[in-house]
């Protein structure tokens, strides 16, 4: 018998108990769709902050900017940070609010891009890269062309969404106070969307006539930066006259439709497919309780599965006694409370089931994905009352993530066939 260290490192090891599967192709379709919406010279952004939401940032990079994405956006430095240590070179813009001294250094270092929201920072910013660039004996000037060491910076509008951003009706002051600043070269003007979702416009529309507003005061006084951009995903789809020079694709960049009403707008392909494994197999008789507190009692003879994931892989617990799942092409209930590593499925109508049998929690199968027992975030999501980004940015990284489609040029960590 191999010892542990003999053992060979076999892929199907990452599969042993429960993963996440990711369709490449699915993803690079999304991408193709979504650069199809926009006039030639508009840029798309694809968002890969948390994690790519979830589905693994590096490679949802790699395969975005192989399928026409030309910008990527993250929400913090070390995520930047990430990219660019695995070798992404394409424009980098960090939307978070970024107002430490070592970030700061960082960006410059990176090379990636910040936002700017209020004064202060901006003051900070252009201070601290100051200091950077003598600490590192780097010349104020750059002494192949003479032009003065600066940082690319966006400078975000607050139009309505109450979060980051400097007050819209004041953008003059604040372009021409970040534009004297040393170091600081701003390259585009943003906003961020409220409610762009919504099948009622009225916020978007206010929103995007302030942003107008702001365009048309800084043309005035010729301080416009080059880059305009405001729309979301569901932005992306609803109206292209909010597509300006760039669109930031989110949630539609993973095949998730931001609401129902935008489903006709683009084709879209789920890109994340969650799935484990049978683990163990039991009858139980009428009147047995099954999981913590009992939520489930049979009420007839059983046979039940008991799989190897649970809430702190990210299945919310909330939806003890509402899933449903495919084992061997059929459709199971998931009954009793899920548990931090655990769930259990009702197998009683299948004739053939043993341990080790993949079941699939999220995704397409042979099944569909249409009405009442979709597999889809978007019902997960309607059962636990919230949002389809929550349930996908949920998946814990104990869960590996696992490439399907995969194509040699895109680079890959583990590759499977289809189940």
């Amino acid at each position: 018998m191999l010892s542990w260290d003999q053992t060979p490192a076999l892929s199907p090891m990452r599969r042993c108990r429960a993963w996440v599967e990711i369709d490449l192709a699915a993803l690079a379709h999304n991408v193709r769709s979504l650069k199809a919406l926009l006039p030639p010279k508009t840029d798309l952004m694809s968002v890969v902050k948390a994690d790519a939401y979830g589905h693994g940032a590096v490679s949802v990079a790699q395969v975005a900017l192989a399928s026409g994405a030309t910008w990527l956006g993250v929400a913090t430095v070390p995520e930047g940070m990430e990219l660019r240590k695995a070798g992404i070179n394409a424009p980098i813009l960090v939307m978070g609010a970024v107002n430490e001294p070592g970030e700061m250094r960082a960006i410059a270092r990176w090379q990636l891009q910040p936002t700017i929201v209020n004064p202060k920072q901006a003051l900070i910013f252009s201070e601290t890269l100051a200091s950077y660039w003598r600490y590192t004996g780097t010349s104020a000037e750059n002494t192949n062309t003479g032009e003065s060491m600066a940082v690319p910076v966006h400078l975000k509008l607050d139009t309505g969404m109450s979060r980051l951003g400097f007050d819209w009706q004041h953008p003059v002051e604040f372009v021409c106070l970040v534009q004297q600043l040393p170091h600081l070269e701003p390259v585009s003007l943003y906003s961020h969307l409220a409610t762009a979702d919504s099948p009622d416009p009225a916020i978007m529309q206010l929103q995007h006539k302030r942003f107008e507003w702001a365009i048309a005061a800084l043309e005035k006084a010729a301080l416009l930066p080059p880059k305009l951009h405001l729309a979301n995903s569901a932005a992306t789809l609803t109206d292209s006259g909010l597509h300006y020079d760039m669109v930031r694709a989110g949630l539609a960049t993973y095949g998730l439709y931001p609401a129902p009403h935008l489903k006709a707008q683009v084709d879209l392909r789920p890109v994340l497919a969650l799935k484990a494994r049978i683990t163990h197999i039991k009858q139980i008789e009428p009147g047995t309780g099954v999981s913590y507190g009992h939520r489930f009692v049979a009420t007839k003879p059983m046979k039940i599965a008991i799989v190897g994931i649970g809430y702190a892989d990210g299945v919310p617990r909330i939806l003890s006694n509402q899933l449903e799942c495919v084992v061997a092409d059929c459709l199971v209930p998931q009954i009793g409370s899920i548990t931090m590593d655990q769930l259990v499925l009702d197998v009683s109508e299948l004739e053939t089931v043993q341990v080790g049998d993949v079941v699939t929690l999220l995704g397409e199968t042979d099944l569909g994905e249409t009405g009442e027992h979709s597999l889809s975030a978007d019902r997960w999501a309607a059962l636990a009352q919230t949002i389809s980004w929550e349930i996908v940015c949920s998946f814990k990284h104990r869960l590996p993530r696992v490439q399907k489609g995969a194509v040699t040029h895109w680079p890959v960590r583990d590759s499977v066939e289809a189940e």
